[in-house]
This record gives structure tokens, sequence and C-alpha cells, in this order.
């Protein structure tokens, strides 16, 4: 099935200021959800972040932080065993696209607890990180194992658009040049 605007919520988990630098190829991974962020907010699509510790950690990474319609703080590693979270996103939207950091805890978790609560689930590979490259891959393995689809920011961005006729197109264009 492909992803639907009208259908989708992008949480952004723990792209934090202080985390960022250690993940692999962070500012690669930092610009695919920026420019995801970008194209979701034209695209009508909520915007949501959890940020883990954030005492610690900081606050989410810029230029993230102006696209987030939402932020939800936690200390669990899985943002859904955190209380109140399953009534925090959207309610109206069934299918959440995750991109993140670290790949293979929080944001693995967090697909994981996602699915568990009968939400479809979009890991996106090139906006999530770790700090290895191998528990990145590992981390797309499993969450596919569990029932998540596995996407690239462009395959969601022009799943959202559906057609070169959507009146944002040429916006959106703009964002994957």
């Amino acid at each position: 099935m492909l992803l639907s605007a009208s259908d989708s919520t992008l949480l952004i988990v723990d792209m934090q200021g202080r985390l960022m630098p250690a993940i692999h190829d962070g500012d690669v991974v930092l610009k695919a959800a920026h420019k995801l962020a970008q194209a979701a907010r034209l695209l009508d699509v909520p915007v949501m972040a959890t940020e883990h510790h954030s005492k610690m950690l900081g606050v989410t990474a810029e230029p993230l932080r102006e696209l987030v319609q939402g932020t939800f703080q936690k200390m669990h590693f899985s943002s859904t065993r955190e209380p109140g979270f399953d009534g925090w996103l959207p309610a109206s939207r069934r299918t959440v696209l995750v991109a993140g950091c670290e790949a293979h805890i929080c944001v693995l978790q967090t697909v994981i607890g996602l699915i568990d609560l009968g939400l479809r689930v979009a890991l996106v590979a090139d906006a999530a990180g770790s700090r290895k490259p191998a528990d990145h891959h590992a981390a797309l393995r499993r969450a596919r194992a569990h029932g998540a689809d596995i996407v690239t920011t462009e395959m969601a961005i022009f799943e959202w658009m559906e057609t070169c006729e959507h009146p944002r197109f040429r916006d959106v264009l703009r964002l994957v040049k």
C-alpha cells in the first residue's frame, strides 16, 4: 500500500543537538530528515518530535526544530512506553513515518511499539541514523521483520504527492533537486 499524506504523521525521534555529532553521517541524516519535514509541512502532514532526556542531549536540532509542530519529552527508549504518548499523536491518522536517532535503539523500539498499537509504520531509512552503520542496518532488518515498511525520503515525498499535478508539486520538487 502506498503512503497517503492525508493519513500520515511524521515522527522525528530524538534528533537532538548533542546526539547528532555522534551519528555516522549525521549531517546527511539530518539533511534528509529536514527535507522530509519541509515536504511534510508543504503537504499538510503533521510533523511531531520526541526528545530523549533533553537535559543531557539538548533540544531538537536545527533546522528541524522550526518545522516541528509538537514535541514530546521522554525518558523511555521507546516513545510508546512513555505515559501519555499513545494519545499524543494525531488520532485520525493511522500511518506514522519514523525518522530519527539512534535507529537501533529509540527509533526501533518506537517503531515496534507503534506497530503494537495497531498503527501502520514506515521507517525512513535515509533519515534515521546510528553511531555505527552495522547497527543502522540491523535496525532496518528488524523493523521490517516486525512489519514496518522501509522507505526513503524521496519515496515518502512522491507517494504523498501522488501526481505531478499536485498543487504543491513544484514547491516540493525544489526540495528534492
